[in-house]
Order: C-alpha cells, then sequence, then structure tokens
C-alpha cells in the first residue's frame, strides 16, 4: 500500500507575518519556526525568536520531528560588505515517522513558493545547525 503524498496548506496569517519578516528593519538574527498541524494539514507559526544565533536555533529544534525555519542572518562578506540573506531551512532529522516526513517534504515546495525564499537547506540532524554549516551553505551564494 502507498502512502499518497500530503500538501498542506498554509496558513494565511503565516503568509502574512513571513511578508513582514522579509522587510523587518531588525540588523540583529531572527527566526521563524513552523510546523505542521496535523488536524487540519495546515503549515502554522510555531514559534518566533529574536536575536538568535544558529546555534540557540538548533536547540530550538526537535530531535524526532521535522520542522520548517525561515531565518534572517547577519551575514559578514569577505569583503567587509554585511548582508541579511532570508533561509529556509528544512529540518527533517533522521529518527522522525514516515507519515511525517512526507507531509513535510509534499509542503515544502508551497511554503518556499509562499514565502519567496532562494535560499533553501535541508539538514537530517539538527546538530549540524551551526554557524559555520551556514556561512559555507550561503557562500555558494556569493
Amino acid at each position: 500500500m502507498s502512502e499518497s503524498l500530503v500538501v498542506c496548506d498554509v496558513d494565511e496569517e503565516l503568509i502574512e507575518k513571513l511578508k513582514a519578516f522579509r522587510f523587518r528593519r531588525q540588523t540583529n538574527n531572527a527566526a521563524i519556526i513552523m510546523k505542521i498541524d496535523k488536524d487540519r494539514q495546515m503549515v502554522i507559526l510555531e514559534e518566533e525568536h529574536e536575536d538568535i544565533s544558529p546555534d540557540d536555533l538548533k536547540d530550538e529544534l526537535p530531535e524526532r520531528q521535522p520542522r520548517f525555519v525561515v531565518y534572517s542572518y547577519k551575514y559578514q562578506h569577505d569583503d567587509g560588505r554585511v548582508s541579511y540573506p532570508l533561509c529556509f531551512i528544512f529540518s527533517s532529522p533522521a529518527g522522525c515517522k514516515m507519515e511525517q516526513q512526507m507531509m513535510y517534504a509534499g509542503s515544502k515546495h508551497r511554503l518556499v513558493k509562499a514565502a519567496d525564499l532562494t535560499k533553501v537547506f535541508e539538514i537530517r540532524n539538527t546538530e549540524d545547525l551551526t554557524e559555520e554549516w551556514l556561512r559555507e551553505k550561503l557562500g555558494f551564494f556569493g
């Protein structure tokens, strides 16, 4: 018996929050953590964090459940410029239930599109989410 891929909708309030987040003026690192409400089959806001480092962010992610994160990161370029890229991070830890993994995987594209993001990364182990990992990933975008 094959599981059908469930694609969840994105909560309207969450879409508005993500749009506002894109144009925020603060210069600190910030994150929006999202999860799927299984009963409503909807991606919803779980938590918001201001002034949070990648290392602190990883402590906020469950080790056995997937999560979506939009992270505004203060990125210091080698030439001294500073930018604030918005990163979409899909945390899909190895010990997740298959049903959960499929719901999240099926909904990822819709959420990325709704949030209008291009820097999309995936981690399989929350311990991998470090400043070095993020800087390395962002380095490919120049």
